[in-house]
């Protein structure tokens, strides 16, 4: 069986790709340094307001938001397009993939005026407040208070794992606001200026990269937020919530897949490598039969995606999304382990093409790198559970 898109998807693929051709940020500017996941480059904003202007931003969404009505299908097109490219729609991608949608889903028309424009033409950058020290990626079970003081929230706690957040102009921040309902209701979304007194960011310097620092601690002292920042209605953000989840999982998976196929590429590339003591690593056995496990396992995400899309397409539930979040990151980090193996000492200092994007590296760069995939949008272990009980049906304990 081949899978085949109809004649109209593959006129829209065409337009996409001409205007990509003559379009497409420099290699040179594709290879300037980031230091966080909120760090806007001239060449990026420009890049990404390009996008805005012709309806390429969001596709599916109407041309004065950066898109042109596009299909779902067609939506999925592009998101082909821009993976196989190894080309980012933003250098902020919590802020485009997770804030905007969520602001246009709930947000005021106040709010949608003054924030979801901005964040479409990269004039603004976000990060987003969820995982907490003694929650991780257990969102009900946060601590962060926000109490209404007035006109205005007071907030305190601490959030962790925050990308970007040092350069943030604003931080999607998820507070308990009524502690005595049960840990799922009572959550409130607030829209925080990271500039407010009493919010403090400290980052964490990346092992592989001192220079590029994504994650954060983020401390909230007795910080206020205006009332007319709160997001969706008082004590019911965890819908919002599951939505902006829904939105990062949707958002990931063709960056596994497309992440999947070019390690797997480099992994055959590696096999014509002397590896330790002189031997072709092709040689060994053990390696081939790996490499082919990760092949089979590469086509797996792919194909396990376009299921799910199907059945998100025709407006049914898709709980492949998890079960792409989940096995893709992990599966991408066994890739990386292989290589790492297989080339030992001798790989410390090689380059590793198609694993990383922007940043150079090697296969121990490309390994520890992995262990951060398994954290946004849920961690593996917060995705077990939820296919356990949404997928599998298993009760809970």
């Amino acid at each position: 069986m081949r899978l085949r898109y109809g004649p109209e998807e593959e006129a829209f693929r065409a337009e996409l790709v001409a205007w990509l051709e003559e379009n497409l940020p420099t290699d040179e500017e594709l290879r300037t340094p980031t230091r966080s996941s909120a760090d806007f480059q001239p060449w990026s904003r420009a890049w990404q307001r390009r996008l805005f202007d012709a309806g390429w931003l969001v596709p599916g969404w109407p041309p004065e938001l950066g898109g042109r009505d596009a299909t779902p299908v067609q939506t999925m097109i592009y998101f082909e397009e821009l993976s196989r490219r190894r080309i980012p729609r933003s250098l902020n991608p919590q802020g485009l993939g997770i804030v905007a949608p969520s602001i246009r889903d709930h947000g005021t028309p106040e709010q949608q005026e003054r924030f979801l424009l901005p964040t479409l033409r990269a004039e603004i950058a976000w990060c987003l407040g969820m995982s907490e020290p003694n929650a991780g990626s257990d969102l009900a079970g946060l601590s962060t208070r926000a109490v209404l003081d007035g006109d205005e929230f007071v907030v305190d706690g601490q959030k962790v794992w925050t990308s970007g957040a040092h350069h943030a102009d604003w931080c999607l921040c998820f507070a308990r606001t009524d502690p005595s309902v049960p840990k799922h209701q009572g959550i409130s979304v607030l829209i925080v200026d990271m500039q407010t007194p009493g919010v403090e960011c400290r980052p964490f310097p990346e092992l592989t990269d001192p220079g590029h620092c994504d994650f954060n601690e983020v401390f909230f002292t007795g910080a206020r937020v205006p009332r007319e920042n709160l997001l969706g209605e008082l004590n019911k953000g965890w819908p919002i919530s599951q939505g902006s989840l829904a939105h990062e999982r949707a958002m990931l998976w063709t960056d596994y897949a497309y992440t999947m196929q070019r390690a797997v590429e480099s992994l055959v590339e590696l096999a014509g490598r002397p590896g330790p003591g002189g031997r072709r690593v092709g040689d060994d056995p053990v390696f081939r039969d790996a490499v082919a496990g990760h092949y089979v396992d590469a086509l797996a995400v792919m194909l396990m995606g376009y299921r799910g899309f199907s059945k998100f397409a025709r407006g049914r539930a898709s709980p492949e999304h998890s079960i792409l979040k989940l096995f893709g990151s992990e599966a991408i980090q066994r890739c990386a382990l292989t290589g790492l193996e297989a080339m030992g000492p001798a790989g410390l200092d090689q380059g590793l093409p198609g694993m990383t994007v922007n940043r150079p590296g090697s296969w121990p760069d490309a390994y520890l790198l992995s262990f951060g995939g398994t954290i946004p949008g849920g961690t593996s272990e917060i995705q077990r559970n939820i296919v356990a009980e949404r997928v599998l049906g298993l009760p809970r304990r």
